[in-house]
Protein backbone atom coordinates (compact mmCIF):
# COMPACT_ATOMS: atom_id res chain seq x y z
CA UNK A 1 0.00 0.00 0.00
CA UNK A 2 1.52 3.20 -0.91
CA UNK A 3 2.02 5.72 1.77
CA UNK A 4 0.01 8.97 0.95
CA UNK A 5 2.33 11.24 3.45
CA UNK A 6 3.36 14.57 2.35
CA UNK A 7 6.04 16.47 3.79
CA UNK A 8 6.77 20.07 2.96
CA UNK A 9 10.14 21.15 1.72
CA UNK A 10 11.29 25.13 1.54
CA UNK A 11 13.58 27.05 -0.97
CA UNK A 12 14.97 30.34 -1.95
CA UNK A 13 16.85 30.84 -5.04
CA UNK A 14 16.25 33.74 -6.31
CA UNK A 15 13.13 34.92 -8.14
CA UNK A 16 10.37 32.88 -7.08
CA UNK A 17 8.70 32.35 -10.79
CA UNK A 18 12.03 30.74 -12.15
CA UNK A 19 11.97 28.17 -9.03
CA UNK A 20 8.31 26.51 -9.63
CA UNK A 21 8.93 24.80 -12.90
CA UNK A 22 11.55 22.49 -12.02
CA UNK A 23 10.15 21.30 -9.47
CA UNK A 24 6.68 21.07 -10.60
CA UNK A 25 7.61 19.04 -13.21
CA UNK A 26 8.74 16.21 -10.57
CA UNK A 27 6.62 13.11 -9.75
CA UNK A 28 5.69 13.24 -6.57
CA UNK A 29 4.87 16.71 -5.96
CA UNK A 30 1.55 18.30 -4.71
CA UNK A 31 2.28 21.28 -5.56
CA UNK A 32 4.48 24.23 -5.26
CA UNK A 33 3.40 27.75 -3.84
CA UNK A 34 5.73 30.63 -4.51
CA UNK A 35 6.00 32.81 -1.10
CA UNK A 36 7.62 34.43 1.25
CA UNK A 37 9.88 33.26 4.28
CA UNK A 38 12.29 34.01 6.87
CA UNK A 39 11.11 37.99 7.58
CA UNK A 40 9.64 39.83 10.52
CA UNK A 41 6.44 40.97 8.53
CA UNK A 42 3.30 38.64 8.74
CA UNK A 43 1.57 38.70 5.34
CA UNK A 44 3.68 40.93 3.55
CA UNK A 45 2.64 42.00 0.39
CA UNK A 46 5.27 41.53 -2.85
CA UNK A 47 6.29 45.20 -3.06
CA UNK A 48 7.49 45.05 1.40
CA UNK A 49 9.12 42.24 0.35
CA UNK A 50 10.95 44.02 -2.78
CA UNK A 51 11.48 47.15 -0.57
CA UNK A 52 13.88 45.04 1.47
CA UNK A 53 12.36 46.27 5.06
CA UNK A 54 10.60 42.87 5.58
CA UNK A 55 13.64 40.73 5.89
CA UNK A 56 11.77 38.07 3.67
CA UNK A 57 13.05 36.21 0.80
CA UNK A 58 11.36 34.98 -1.99
CA UNK A 59 10.86 31.06 -1.78
CA UNK A 60 8.92 28.16 -3.03
CA UNK A 61 7.30 25.74 -0.24
CA UNK A 62 6.90 22.30 -1.88
CA UNK A 63 4.35 19.73 -0.72
CA UNK A 64 5.79 16.36 -1.71
CA UNK A 65 5.44 12.68 -1.71
CA UNK A 66 8.89 11.32 0.28
CA UNK A 67 8.28 8.16 -0.96
CA UNK A 68 7.75 8.95 -4.31
CA UNK A 69 10.04 12.08 -4.77
CA UNK A 70 12.77 12.10 -1.67
CA UNK A 71 14.01 14.74 0.05
CA UNK A 72 17.53 14.37 -1.42
CA UNK A 73 16.18 14.24 -4.67
CA UNK A 74 14.77 17.81 -4.75
CA UNK A 75 17.70 19.30 -3.22
CA UNK A 76 19.36 17.91 -6.02
CA UNK A 77 16.80 19.92 -8.04
CA UNK A 78 17.40 22.72 -6.03
CA UNK A 79 21.18 23.15 -6.35
CA UNK A 80 20.52 22.85 -10.10
CA UNK A 81 18.39 25.90 -10.34
CA UNK A 82 20.29 28.67 -8.90
CA UNK A 83 24.04 30.30 -8.36
CA UNK A 84 25.04 28.31 -4.88
CA UNK A 85 28.41 30.48 -4.95
CA UNK A 86 26.20 34.16 -5.11
CA UNK A 87 24.99 35.24 -1.48
CA UNK A 88 24.10 38.62 -2.52
CA UNK A 89 21.13 37.67 -4.99
CA UNK A 90 20.52 35.71 -7.91
CA UNK A 91 21.43 36.47 -11.52
CA UNK A 92 20.19 39.98 -12.18
CA UNK A 93 17.68 40.04 -9.03
CA UNK A 94 20.04 41.73 -6.23
CA UNK A 95 19.28 41.57 -2.64
CA UNK A 96 17.73 40.37 0.71
CA UNK A 97 14.69 39.28 -0.83
CA UNK A 98 16.37 37.48 -3.55
CA UNK A 99 19.22 35.29 -1.59
CA UNK A 100 19.60 31.51 -1.64
CA UNK A 101 18.48 29.41 1.21
CA UNK A 102 17.38 25.94 2.19
CA UNK A 103 14.62 26.05 4.69
CA UNK A 104 14.83 23.01 6.88
CA UNK A 105 11.36 21.50 8.67
CA UNK A 106 13.13 18.98 10.60
CA UNK A 107 16.76 17.49 11.53
CA UNK A 108 16.72 14.95 8.85
CA UNK A 109 16.25 17.68 6.38
CA UNK A 110 18.90 19.58 7.84
CA UNK A 111 20.52 16.81 8.21
CA UNK A 112 20.55 16.22 4.39
CA UNK A 113 20.71 19.42 3.00
CA UNK A 114 24.26 20.04 5.18
CA UNK A 115 25.38 16.85 3.54
CA UNK A 116 24.31 17.67 0.02
CA UNK A 117 25.92 21.64 0.61
CA UNK A 118 28.92 19.26 1.47
CA UNK A 119 28.89 17.31 -1.27
CA UNK A 120 28.49 20.00 -3.99
CA UNK A 121 31.33 21.83 -2.48
CA UNK A 122 33.70 18.86 -2.77
CA UNK A 123 32.79 18.28 -6.08
CA UNK A 124 34.93 20.61 -7.83
CA UNK A 125 31.54 21.89 -9.94
CA UNK A 126 31.97 25.78 -8.91
CA UNK A 127 35.85 27.01 -8.14
CA UNK A 128 34.13 29.54 -5.20
CA UNK A 129 32.45 28.56 -1.95
CA UNK A 130 28.94 27.35 -1.68
CA UNK A 131 27.37 30.05 0.20
CA UNK A 132 23.78 29.55 -0.07
CA UNK A 133 22.03 29.12 4.06
CA UNK A 134 20.38 26.55 6.03
CA UNK A 135 17.96 27.90 8.22
CA UNK A 136 15.64 26.38 9.93
CA UNK A 137 11.79 27.10 8.36
CA UNK A 138 9.52 30.12 10.04
CA UNK A 139 6.41 30.98 9.11
CA UNK A 140 5.96 30.91 4.79
CA UNK A 141 2.99 33.49 3.17
CA UNK A 142 1.65 32.36 -0.31
CA UNK A 143 2.30 35.52 -2.58
CA UNK A 144 -0.75 37.50 -4.17
CA UNK A 145 -1.91 34.74 -6.84
CA UNK A 146 -0.83 36.48 -10.12
CA UNK A 147 2.99 35.26 -8.93
CA UNK A 148 1.26 31.56 -8.09
CA UNK A 149 2.27 28.97 -11.60
CA UNK A 150 3.72 32.42 -13.66
CA UNK A 151 5.63 30.11 -15.95
CA UNK A 152 1.89 28.53 -16.69
CA UNK A 153 0.04 31.92 -17.08
CA UNK A 154 2.39 34.08 -18.79
CA UNK A 155 4.93 31.80 -20.56
CA UNK A 156 6.76 33.96 -23.39
CA UNK A 157 7.71 36.55 -20.42
CA UNK A 158 8.70 34.10 -17.89
CA UNK A 159 10.63 32.44 -20.68
CA UNK A 160 11.93 35.92 -21.53
CA UNK A 161 13.13 36.62 -17.87
CA UNK A 162 14.31 33.20 -17.43
CA UNK A 163 16.51 33.56 -20.35
CA UNK A 164 17.63 37.23 -19.88
CA UNK A 165 18.65 37.04 -15.94
CA UNK A 166 20.93 34.84 -16.72
CA UNK A 167 19.58 32.08 -15.28
CA UNK A 168 19.23 29.34 -18.12
CA UNK A 169 22.23 30.39 -19.65
CA UNK A 170 23.96 30.06 -15.96
CA UNK A 171 22.30 26.26 -15.53
CA UNK A 172 22.70 25.27 -19.09
CA UNK A 173 26.84 25.85 -18.42
CA UNK A 174 26.96 24.60 -15.59
CA UNK A 175 24.43 21.44 -15.11
CA UNK A 176 24.28 20.37 -19.28
CA UNK A 177 26.17 16.61 -18.64
CA UNK A 178 23.41 16.34 -15.98
CA UNK A 179 20.34 18.03 -18.37
CA UNK A 180 21.47 16.45 -21.26
CA UNK A 181 21.15 12.58 -20.05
Amino acid sequence: MRNLQTEKATFAGGCFWCMVKPFHEQPGIESVVSGYTGGRTENPTYEEVCSGTTGHTEAVQITFHPDTFSYEKLLEVYWQQIDPTDEYGQFFDRGISYQPAIYYHNEHQQQLALKSKNDLQTSGRFDKPIVVKILPATAFYPAEDYHQDYYKKNPSHYNAYNEGSGRASFIRKHWSDIHEK
